[in-house]
């Protein structure tokens, strides 16, 4: 089943995506990445609201886009991104819930894979499901960044779910139990995507809130002050842009 009714609506020119883009969950996080760190910005697509820009950091162009919630949104996007636009990665820049004990409030969390309870992996044909994993050049470009601009950063599994509100108790124990550094919905769905369009991925996360813990940040605060985030993400996406 194909549609044409999300990206393809509003761009006629393949060039105005560049062959990087960051994605965050939200469209208005991507308009506030595009503000404050790129110039010569232009938006590409608001067919639905999910805004996406192109400008340029440090002399190449890199592309901004929301992905909207759950992998659903997540796969539509990037397989469009990926296949019809010319596209070599993404990156997800996201928010999640901490997990693990050492995880805290505004720590980066870059996931070297993901676990899920989604059904979307078993899509791709293989016996089982297919692992959901980072590109590891990206991924070591990513802690690399943090590690020069001294920013705390933690490198492992995260958890994908379909539910935000899970339906049943003792769920995230068992995560945090099984060494998942934090909880989101996205990572997984663009991991998958990726293998299955032979393109790169990365998801490079903020945690917003922790789920063991009293600590949280507000929906301005997750939308505009992830700042360690968005320049690790422009550092790596800009390796690899033009």
């Amino acid at each position: 089943m194909e549609r044409k009714d999300s990206i393809s609506a509003s761009i006629s020119v393949i060039g105005e995506i560049a062959k990087v883009v960051l994605m965050p969950g939200d469209p208005l996080r991507a308009k506030t990445l595009a503000d404050k760190y790129m110039t010569d910005v232009v938006c590409f697509n608001d067919a639905r609201n999910m805004l996406g820009f192109t400008g340029t950091y440090k002399g190449r162009r890199i592309s901004a886009m929301g992905s909207g919630m759950g992998i659903p949104s997540m796969g539509l996007y990037a397989t469009e991104l990926y296949n019809q636009f010319g596209v070599e990665a993404i990156i997800r820049i996201g928010s999640a819930g901490g997990l693990a004990e050492d995880v805290n409030v505004r720590d980066i969390v870059i996931a070297e894979g993901a676990s899920s309870n989604s059904n979307y992996g078993n899509a791709y044909g293989i016996p089982g499901q297919l692992a959901a994993v980072a590109d590891f050049d990206m991924m070591e470009t990513a802690v690399n960044s943090c590690r020069s601009r001294d920013i705390s950063v933690k490198v492992g599994k995260v958890y994908t779910s379909d539910f935000f509100y899970y339906p049943q108790s003792g769920v995230n124990e068992k995560l945090r139990d099984s060494n998942h550094l934090c909880v989101e919905m996205e990572t997984a769905g663009l991991y998958w995507t990726a293998a299955g369009c032979h393109k790169k991925a990365l998801s490079i996360l903020s945690i917003s809130d922790h789920l063991f813990k009293p600590e949280a940040l507000t929906s301005i605060e997750r939308q505009d002050s992830f700042t360690d985030m968005m320049l690790v993400s422009l550092d790596t996406a800009w390796k690899y842009s033009e």
